[in-house]
């Protein structure tokens, strides 16, 4: 049913098959790989994960027809908000994923705040991780700036969800920050309440036109 489902879509909108089997390649490194040295390692799984999803959807979502970006701007922040999210989920889950052995953090780093895996692994939140941490979260927030972008462009009953969705994971941000950024121990998360709220500033959001002014395409990451 699932392959009757994507070779329905193919057949319906212009759907590039690369960014699937990108996302396969994803899953595969995921089975080997649990560490990382350098953002740009992390960067690429978080596009094999994450920012393929953004590329896979422009398509089936569709670009406003008064637009006037640049496909390629579009289909660059819609991969910057699946970077955005898939860091976020990072950010979020760096307690469970050291019970796991799995450490999604770039090594360089946390070297240059005076950190190493045995801090993960020791859970304790301090003052040097506190300043990674609001390193990591400062790009995490970029990504999300940038994503904001393309999510104007997109055709007019596609930009809601779109919307709902990058306010509610920025938010899973701010939460770490709440927490004091004890991400060993608590889990971050939006309460039901704050969703209902974000509900309604998503809708208004939805409601800007796209420019109609040209707007160039930037790589999400160099």
């Amino acid at each position: 049913m699932l392959d009757a489902a994507l070779a329905d879509t193919v057949r319906k909108f212009p759907v590039d098959i690369q960014p699937f089997r990108d996302m396969i390649e994803g899953m595969r490194t995921d089975l080997v790989k649990s560490r990382y040295e350098t953002f740009d390692e992390l960067y690429l799984y978080c596009y094999y994960v994450a920012g393929t999803v953004g590329l896979m959807s422009v398509p089936v979502m569709g670009i406003a027809p008064q637009s006037k970006a640049t496909t390629e701007s579009v289909y660059n922040a819609a991969l910057a908000l699946g970077i955005a999210n898939q860091l976020t989920n990072i950010l979020r889950d760096v307690g469970e994923d050291a019970r796991r052995g799995r450490i999604y953090l770039p090594r360089d780093e946390l070297a240059q705040f005076g950190l190493c895996e045995d801090d993960i692994f020791a859970g304790i939140v301090t003052d040097k991780w506190r300043a990674f941490m609001k390193d990591q979260i400062k790009r995490a927030r970029m990504f999300f700036d940038e994503a904001e972008k393309g999510v104007v462009e997109l055709d007019k009953d596609s930009r809601w969800p779109v919307w709902a969705s990058l306010i509610l994971y920025r938010q899973i941000l701010d939460s770490i920050e709440v927490n004091d950024y004890d991400n060993f121990t608590k889990r971050a998360y939006v309460g039901k309440f704050k969703k209902l709220l974000s509900l309604p500033v998503a809708y208004g959001r939805a409601l800007v036109h796209p420019s109609q002014t040209p707007v160039l395409a930037k790589k999400a990451h160099s």
